[in-house]
């Protein structure tokens, strides 16, 4: 059982225990923030109050728990990965990857180690055995559904996953929590940030993070979609699509990030509803409850970000091997490296990785 000390893992250790599984708790260490010199005091999921918090419900029920050290892996794989991506003009996703690469990789390992059938997690989302293929979906609580964070898990990955959390929303979680003795897990706030980020402050992290930083990112023109300059950024690692805030340009009218050129090292500014598009390509598919798109396509519901409330589009093969999306109406600041995720109702058909617009 992946143990973060937070209320979620938490009760759905307990709930197992409950049902008579032999649970062994696992909390993972990713991350020390003195490694960067960040001076600030660690919090998330990886600091010593929620290890402690983990290995006290693990004591009160009487099943063993383990921390696990994953801090090099998790710099190699997936902050690694989070500087590159910024550092080349795209939005990475860093906890997408951490499921398929640290989390699902690393427990699994630690499962056959330990000779356990299965591995289970606090999300909020369900598994189901449908026509041989095992089919992930939507929570029931819509408001804490994380299913669209878990489209990269493969069918062996789901054939050993339960998620104890699935079939229950928040509030009867807390409940459930406060009868079961833990009020300070029911009261204990939660964190939305990038774990290896606590402050939120992605820009400050990847400086401090590429050595010679000011040397390689420069400052460069703002400019309109016809090319007209508007005035200079800071470099574009300080820029995501569909920003807003922090422009600094005037000219009578809010402006948005619309694109970001790298090689050029421009950033092109457009009003809101210039940011809209109807087509983008995803690669680095990875399908659940299909084994295959077929070669006329398939219509889904698509989802680009993790609050999106989704629109339909048509899925097809691009000749180079990518996922052609064709929105039937259009959607605004469709951002390359982050996911887009296929949906069949409350099923997860599938997702992978925004690679490009089409900005004409």
């Amino acid at each position: 059982m992946a143990m973060s000390g937070g209320i979620d893992s938490s009760v759905a250790a307990v709930l197992l225990h409950n049902e008579g599984y032999e649970v062994i708790g696992l909390t993972m260490k990713t991350w020390d923030y003195e490694l960067t010199g960040n001076s600030k005091k660690e919090t998330g999921c990886c600091n010593l109050d929620t290890i402690n918090d983990a290995r006290a419900v693990a004591v009160k029920y009487g099943f063993p728990h383990y921390v696990f050290d994953v801090k090099e892996v998790f710099y190699d794989k997936i902050v690694k990965n989070f500087i590159s991506e910024y550092m080349s003009g795209f939005t990475p996703n860093p906890c997408v990857l951490c499921n398929t690469l640290i989390k699902w990789d690393l427990l699994l390992k630690k499962a056959d180690a330990l000779n356990c059938d299965y591995i289970a997690t606090g999300h909020y989302a369900r598994i189901r055995l449908e026509n041989g293929r095992y089919i992930l979906s939507r929570g029931i609580d819509a408001s804490k559904d994380q299913s669209y964070v878990l489209w990269g898990l493969t069918q062996e990955n789901l054939k050993r996953t339960i998620f104890p959390l699935g079939e229950y929303k928040k509030e009867y979680v807390r409940k459930l929590a406060i009868e079961m003795g833990h009020e300070k897990l029911a009261v204990k706030r939660e964190s939305y940030e990038i774990c290896f980020i606590p402050d939120d402050d992605y820009r400050s992290f990847i400086k401090l993070n590429v050595p010679d930083f000011d040397k390689f990112i420069k400052p460069g023109n703002f400019v309109d979609v016809q090319g007209n300059v508007l005035g200079q950024h800071k470099g574009f690692p300080n820029y995501t699509i569909g920003q807003r805030k922090g422009l600094e340009v005037a000219v009578g009218y809010p402006l948005y990030v619309k694109e970001i050129d790298v090689t050029n090292n421009i950033i092109v500014l457009c009003q809101k509803n210039e940011l809209e598009q109807c087509e983008m390509y995803v690669d680095n598919l990875n399908l659940i409850k299909y084994e295959h798109i077929p070669s006329e396509g398939i219509e889904a519901l698509v989802k680009i970000r993790y609050k999106d409330a989704g629109t339909m589009a048509n899925l097809i093969y691009d000749k180079n091997e990518m996922i052609k999306i064709l929105f039937y109406q259009n959607v605004s600041a469709i951002t390359p490296g982050q996911s887009a995720v296929f949906m069949d109702g409350d099923d997860i058909i599938g997702g992978g990785i925004i690679k490009k617009i089409n900005n004409t």
